[in-house]
C-alpha cells in the first residue's frame, strides 16, 4: 500500500522536491558555516 502511494506521480514529485530542497539547504548552511564570507585571519597572508 505504501509502495503504491509513492508511485503516484504527484507524491513522487513532491517527495523528490523536498528531498533535493533539504540537500540544497544543508549545502548552503555548510557553506555559510565554513566562514567563506568572513574576514581573514591576519597571519594567513604571510
Amino acid at each position: 500500500m505504501i509502495k503504491r502511494f509513492f508511485q503516484r506521480p504527484v507524491v513522487n514529485f513532491i517527495s523528490r522536491t523536498l528531498f533535493y530542497f533539504s540537500i540544497i539547504l544543508m549545502l548552503v548552511y555548510l557553506y555559510s558555516y565554513s566562514g567563506v564570507g568572513q574576514g581573514h585571519f591576519i597571519y594567513n597572508e604571510f
